[in-house]
Order: structure tokens, then sequence, then C-alpha cells
């Protein structure tokens, strides 16, 4: 893009913590006199929002309008089955820069490039030199705010097509995927009217309520309050 030199960008991510759906990534491409405008738009933090369908609302609605100032927007999406992959090898934080990275370079060339995060991001300044990463560059950097927005927008377009797929609630089922009262009732739910747990779920994260239904789905009982787990003791026959 002619005067791509003159663009910043901004780069964050949405749907790292839920036990349901994909992790999606994010980089807004603005020129520096668009800032302002984004900033007018109300654009924050997408976690300031809330979790409310009118909040999913808004962040669609700036979503939308972000696009329209932004020089360039890159969307990647990582599906649960290969973040789940990657979470059990200890690689989560280098799929994200990974994903970082395959954002800058499927676009335009900037001069300034802000990542949310000093030490998930920090390494990555030496392959990108216009890299910069800050601990909550989201809410004072707009471009990446933008960023946070437009990727908790597609998480929740995507989130709402999964419950749509399973819950007779459909998008209106509450809880965002996250590991929290809500999210073991539809799991829960899903499990008493299927037999098993939902495709999209991280099968990989420790949460009590998904052990439960991991351990219910292998026909194992659930573990007691204060239960001591521990291994059955080989004989020398067994070991061999």
């Amino acid at each position: 893009m002619a005067g791509g030199t003159k663009l910043v960008l901004g780069i964050d991510e949405a749907g790292r913590g839920p036990v349901i759906g994909p992790l999606v990534l994010c980089g807004v491409w603005v020129r520096p006199a668009r800032r302002r405008a984004l900033m007018e738009l109300g654009v924050r933090d997408s976690k300031a929002f809330g979790s409310s369908r009118r909040a999913r609302q808004r962040r669609t609605q700036l979503s939308h309008q972000i696009r329209e100032a932004a020089a360039c927007v890159v969307l990647l999406t990582v599906e649960a089955g290969e973040v789940d992959r990657r979470a059990r090898i200890g690689e989560l934080n280098l799929l994200e820069r990974e994903l970082a990275a395959a954002v800058i370079e499927a676009g335009p060339s900037a001069a300034r490039i802000t990542a949310d995060g000093q030490r998930l991001f920090g390494a990555m300044t030496r392959r990108y030199p216009a890299r910069r990463a800050q601990d909550r560059a989201d809410a004072s950097s707009p471009e990446v705010a933008a960023a946070s927005v437009v990727a908790k927008a597609e998480r929740d377009r995507r989130f709402g097509e999964i419950v749509a797929a399973w819950s007779e609630q459909g998008e209106e089922l509450g809880g965002g995927g996250y590991p929290n009262r809500v999210t073991a009732s539809n799991l829960r739910d899903y499990f008493a009217r299927h037999g098993q747990l939902p495709e999209e779920v991280r099968h990989s994260w420790s949460w009590p309520v998904l052990r439960e239904l991991q351990r219910a789905q292998m026909g194992l009982r659930p573990y007691r309050r204060g239960e001591q787990l521990s291994l059955p003791t080989l004989t020398e026959t067994d070991a061999d």
C-alpha cells in the first residue's frame, strides 16, 4: 500500500481464557490522523463493554465503524482443537506470537506496531524493530483498543454460532464460553442431552467442571471432595 510507512498498527486478541470456542487475533492499521476518530467513536478495551446482549451489539456496531476508519484490518482465528494442542505442549504464548507475526506480514508496513502484553510480545521487538509491546495497551492506544473490539466482536459472533448449533437458547446463551457458573450450567445441560461434550470445548483447560464431565464421559465416577488420588502399587511382574 502506498504510504504504508505512515500507518500505525495495533494488535490484540480475544478468547484466550474461554473453555469453549476459538482464539481470535486482530491487527488494525490506521493513519495517525485517524487515531482521534477512533477515540471519538468510543473505542476502548473490549472487556470494558461487559458481556450483555447490549454490549455485544455495541461491539458489533463499533467493529463495523472501525473497519470503515481503518486503512486495513486482518483477523486470524484458531479453533479450539489447535488451541488445545498447543496448550498441552506449553506453546500457547508461542502460538499467539506466531499469529501476531502472521498478522504483521499480512498487512501493509507500519511505522509503529503496538501489541498488548509486554511479557507475551516483548520478545518480538528484535524481529520487528517498529514493534512496541506494552501492558494494558488497549487502555492507552486507540489502534490496540480497536483491534481488541474487532477481535472480540468476531469472537462473539463465532460463539453465537457455536451455541446456536447445540443449544435451544441460541446466541442468547450466556457465559461467553468462559469458565464460570453459566458456562458450567450450559455444559452440564449439553452433556445431559447428548452424553458427551461439544467438540468446541478445550479439553486441556484445568477447570473442575470440565474434569467432572470428562470423567462422566469416560464412565468414571466424580471425584469426592478432599479425595486423594494415587497410582496403584506395581509388582515386579506388573512393571515388566
